[in-house]
């Protein structure tokens, strides 16, 4: 049976391993593959409260989190995962204090550039969900670059959640159908789960079979509201600049450890 071996090396962490780290976490794991997530949905969250426990300015804590968006990639893709979604801003995101949307803003725009000669030599494909609507037109170029330039790629594709809200969403798949069943071209009794999916923003794309929070949170924070209907949930009390391979690791390794029974019963 292939397996994929999970070698938890400290040394390709964000940053270093925590104390609390087990032995058992540095073994080598033997996962068949084909029980591995082969879609992983992360809510990236603690970047400003990490900043803030060590006395810096909270976007000192985004920048370090691109960081750890680049291991969670890299490791993504060595490991044969199909998808990674991330949830890089959310529609409630506009809330918070201008000068940290300017810097966050920047920080895309450079990173769609910086990485953008990496991401196509490693074979990665890069989409985006969410309105384009309000985003600054030098951060959407540098994305729409992206997007072209790795678009035949055929390895890990990896989904970038801007400007993204699950409701409105929704909401936008709910007009595009009501404006087919206006004009005559969808018939409402025809309308089914699969009509619904296809209208979301992720049309064509699996639904997420692990979704991973950081920062200890307990809520969705109106993420894929429709497609994590049965995705694994694991949170962890790291904050996102602390997240590495570690982490994915022992995240997996749990997720690998659960029965999905999706509204069934386990055959004994």
């Amino acid at each position: 049976m292939p397996c994929v071996r999970l070698k938890l090396d400290p040394n390709r962490s964000a940053q270093p391993m925590s104390q609390s780290t087990s032995a058992a976490e540095l073994a080598l794991l033997d996962v068949p593959r084909e029980r591995l997530p082969r879609h992983i949905a992360i809510i990236m969250d603690g970047n400003g409260r990490w900043a803030q426990q060590r006395g810096l300015p909270r976007i000192e804590g985004h920048r370090r989190g691109a960081d750890s968006v680049r291991t969670t990639t890299e490791e993504c893709s060595r490991l044969g995962i199909a998808q990674l979604t991330l949830y890089c801003f959310s529609s409630e995101n506009w809330k918070r204090p201008r000068p940290e949307l300017n810097f966050l803003m920047n920080l895309l725009e450079r990173y769609m550039a910086q990485q953008r000669a990496e991401v196509v030599q490693q074979g990665i494909k890069v989409t985006m969900i969410g309105r384009r609507e309000g985003l600054p037109d030098a951060a959407l170029r540098e994305i729409d670059r992206t997007v072209a330039a790795t678009s035949g790629n055929t390895g890990l594709q990896v989904c970038l959640a801007i400007n993204y809200g699950g409701r409105a969403e929704l909401n936008d798949a709910v007009r595009s159908i009501a404006r087919k069943v206006q004009l005559g071209q969808l018939d409402p009794e025809a309308i089914t789960e699969q009509t619904i999916a296809q209208h979301l923003y992720t049309a064509g794309m699996q639904d997420p079979d692990l979704l991973i929070r950081t920062a200890g949170e307990l809520r969705l924070s109106n993420f894929l509201l429709w497609q994590i209907s049965y995705a694994e949930l694991w949170v962890t009390e790291c904050c996102w600049p602390d997240f590495g391979v570690p982490q994915l690791h022992q995240a997996i390794r749990e997720y690998v450890q659960r029965n999905r029974r999706f509204g069934g019963l386990v055959s004994s």
